[in-house]
């Protein structure tokens, strides 16, 4: 069973491979990240590293039982008990529910481990399988954005701590 686990430098070299052998799937859905990303991967993984120990930021890894990655779940920008959710999965995971399920218990561990009330989520507007996750994760549509130069839509979730192992109403079957 794949563990979301905190991001660290151990996790380096498959997220690497992770990005690499996703980079196309994901440039289909999202802007690439491009080609000066993977260049000087090594010093944006440690300034990831950097943020989050500064506590701005909280990078996850859903890992698989092999080690792989199978998808990164961030909260960026953490400020004033709110924060910007930003994910993306290993193509030959995609369609079992696993984005949905993991956006969830990162809304989960917000609240709990980081005292957040609203996240935050833009995609862009063709990537439809991106809006039907955060939909199903109790994040509605909110404005439009702007993602490198393509439009999108940013979408909100209000977090309600709960008693452990209670629900939120928007986490009920």
């Amino acid at each position: 069973m794949p563990l979301l686990k905190p991001l660290n430098a151990g996790h380096a070299p498959a997220v690497l491979a992770f990005e690499l052998a996703n980079r196309a799937y994901f440039a289909a859905s999202v802007p690439d990240r491009g080609d000066d990303f993977f260049d000087r991967f090594a010093d944006r993984y440690d300034a990831l590293l950097a943020e989050q120990e500064a506590g701005t930021c909280a990078f996850h890894v859903l890992v698989a039982e092999d080690g792989s990655v199978l998808g990164r779940f961030n909260l960026v920008d953490i400020e004033d008990r709110t924060a910007e959710v930003g994910y993306r999965v290993a193509q030959h995971i995609v369609g079992r529910g696993v984005a949905t399920a993991t956006v969830r218990e990162l809304c989960q561990l917000a609240a709990a481990r980081h005292g957040l009330r609203t996240l935050r989520a833009a995609t862009a507007r063709r990537n439809a399988a991106s809006q039907k996750v955060l939909a199903k994760a109790g994040f509605v549509p909110v404005g439009s954005a702007q993602l490198d130069g393509e439009q999108g839509i940013w979408y909100q979730r209000d977090l309600m701590i709960q008693p452990y192992g209670a629900m939120v109403p928007e986490d009920r079957p």
